[in-house]
């Protein structure tokens, strides 16, 4: 009769080595937007959430330059759904830059132009990249994304509701039907259906009933969720059929100064913004069907003074949330507690200070 024989010391060595390559694998991305050369940086996430500084590597473009939040908007650096590719927006040179992931390290795969003048935002679906150029007469401009190469879509261009509009932000719906773009400066949420191959349909325009419209961002569970700097909210829609917006419940109070950028954790438990006046960050449970209730005390954790934390990004286990201190040149470490709050780790110098540093992700 045979035995079963176990190796508990080896057994506990290999789950020890898979708990460090899944570590390994965690990973924080900045770019400088540097005008010169645009980089980005990577960090190493290590088990308690803290960085350790990795490379950096050139997008093959320029960005904008300048001191705090040249760029205005959420999304100029933004993983593939399945996190194999990173995109990255050149401002300065009108050009969007694609890198394959491998943890922290990233090989640079194509780099093409926009189609457009100072591209800000960049989302991808199912293969389908749409690029947000910010000036000239503010559009979007789609591409086929394989392997990591950028293939622009012939007649892909669709204008936005005004040259001027203060194009911030966009998002593809969790099914891909709908393109989503926000205007600041005109208070649009504009929607755009996405056709077979790929270009998009005639927009369809809601206007945001709340003052001060800046991103938004699609919960896992299919909810819009838009941040209003103005009145320093936060709000949920539905997506309609026709591509109107419908709101799920009343805008719900930051707290907060210059609440201009979100995220929601990979697991669709909690949601949060980043509060550049103020220096903190505002934290909301969701419940499904788009209702949103704050965290005890509503701040759920705190950047040190002078900070200007702009965009913010959560780790795909859910368990960590960093952000990018733009004044201090510095990212803001926290680990999210069981209510949703959040204790800061600490703070990692990383990039030039009020250099014009924007965007960050994490793996």
């Amino acid at each position: 009769m045979k035995k079963t024989i176990a190796f508990p010391a080896i057994a506990l060595a290999l789950s020890l080595t898979h708990v460090a390559l899944a570590a390994e694998k965690s990973a924080v991305f900045v770019m400088t937007n540097a005008a010169d050369h645009n980089q980005i940086l990577s960090y190493q996430v290590q088990s308690n959430g803290t960085l350790k500084a990795y490379g950096s590597y050139e997008t093959g473009g320029r960005g904008s330059g300048g001191k705090v939040d040249p760029l205005g908007s959420q999304g100029s650096l933004t993983f593939s759904q399945d996190h194999a590719l990173l995109f990255a927006v050149n401002a300065g040179s009108g050009k969007l830059s694609s890198f394959r992931v491998e943890g922290p390290k990233l090989e640079l795969a194509d780099v093409k132009p926009t189609g457009g003048s100072a591209p800000v935002a960049v989302a991808e679906h199912g293969g389908l990249v749409y690029v947000l150029n910010f000036a000239g007469n503010s559009d979007v401009v789609g591409f086929k994304v394989d392997d990591g190469y950028l293939n622009m879509i012939a007649g892909s261009e669709r204008y936005l509701t005004s040259a001027n509009s203060g194009a911030s932000s966009l998002a593809f719906s969790t099914d891909g039907k709908f393109l989503l773009v926000t205007e600041k400066l005109t208070n649009n949420i504009d929607a755009f259906p996405v056709l077979a191959d790929g270009t998009l349909g005639p927009v369809v325009t809601t206007k945001d009933p709340s003052a001060g419209l800046f991103d938004l961002l699609v919960a896992p569970d299919g909810a819009v969720v838009v941040l209003e700097a103005g009145n320093a909210s936060v709000t949920s829609f539905t997506i309609e059929p026709n591509g109107m917006l419908t709101s799920l419940a009343a805008p719900v109070g930051t707290m907060g100064g210059a609440s201009c950028w979100n995220a929601v954790t990979p697991d669709g438990r909690f949601l949060y913004t980043s509060n550049a006046g103020s220096g903190n960050i505002s934290g909301f449970a969701l419940a499904g069907a788009g209702v949103i209730t704050p965290v005890p005390g509503t701040i759920a954790g705190s950047n040190p003074a002078g900070s200007t934390n702009l965009d913010i990004t959560v780790t795909g286990d859910s368990k960590f949330v960093y952000t990018l201190n733009t004044a201090t040149g510095s990212i803001g470490m926290f680990s999210i507690q069981a209510n949703g709050t959040l204790k800061l780790i600490g703070t990692m110098p990383a990039f030039t200070a009020s250099a014009g540093a924007n965007g960050i992700a994490a793996l």
